[in-house]
């Protein structure tokens, strides 16, 4: 908190999962210093009720049903140039928290991790530091030093931002209509998506796309 007051920071929490909104609520209204002023299910929802809440730091789930957080931070960042974003991920993988973090994001957290590390990261974020967990810092670290032979042995390295969404919703079980709405893009943009995304990782045909897609999901979330 600043100096001199001792107003509770306001926290905005963005999960389409009720539970896991209650949890976080009650955790952080636990403390004195933090309170939750608003909660959203969705990117949609969030769009619409962030500004009046007022918020002093989001939480955002990765994962989201209509559509997910990188969507959501990169809105967040349009709008609201400082407001410190926590991403909060089933993901333990430093891919992601590299992406987010160079798309705006001031923290990535497990949804795994403990109450008292989420507390942590909310306070840092807060105070205007970057916050990963040490084994996603540990694997950034790694993934630096060598970076030319992490590019070639992975391909979905060669994936941008865009297409790992698209792979994701096309892994969730959404058509290219439902991905296009989703992502506020044309039917013919996705499917040149599509097309890039089966040239970059090898495959032949749709359903190679789509068991692949499947298949890497269902080990991610």
């Amino acid at each position: 908190m600043q100096e001199g007051t001792t107003q509770p920071r306001r926290v905005f929490i963005v999960d389409d999962h009720p539970i896991v909104r209650q949890g976080l609520t009650q955790l952080i209204n636990h403390e004195p210093d933090l309170r939750v002023c608003g909660e959203a299910a969705g990117v949609k929802e969030a769009r619409s009720t962030l500004s009046d809440a007022h918020p002093d730091v989001v939480i955002v789930d990765l994962s989201l049903r209509d559509s997910d957080g990188l969507e959501l931070l990169k809105d967040i960042r349009a709008t609201y140039r400082t407001l410190p974003v926590l991403v909060l991920s089933m993901h333990d993988e430093a891919i992601y928290a590299e992406r987010l973090l160079s798309a705006g994001a001031n923290g990535y957290i497990m949804k795994q991790a403990a109450a008292d590390q989420l507390l942590t990261a909310l306070r840092r974020v807060l105070a205007g530091g970057i916050y990963v967990s040490e084994s996603i810092g540990a694997g950034m670290i790694e993934r630096f030093a060598v970076a030319g032979v992490k590019q070639r042995s992975d391909p979905l390295e060669r994936l941008s931002n865009r297409e790992l969404q698209v792979l994701n919703l096309i892994g969730t079980g959404k058509t290219t209509r439902q991905i296009a709405a989703d992502l506020s893009l044309s039917v013919k943009t996705v499917e040149s998506h599509r097309q890039r995304i089966k040239k970059k990782l090898n495959l032949v045909s749709s359903p190679q796309l789509v068991q692949f897609a499947v298949n890497w999901c269902s080990t991610h979330h």
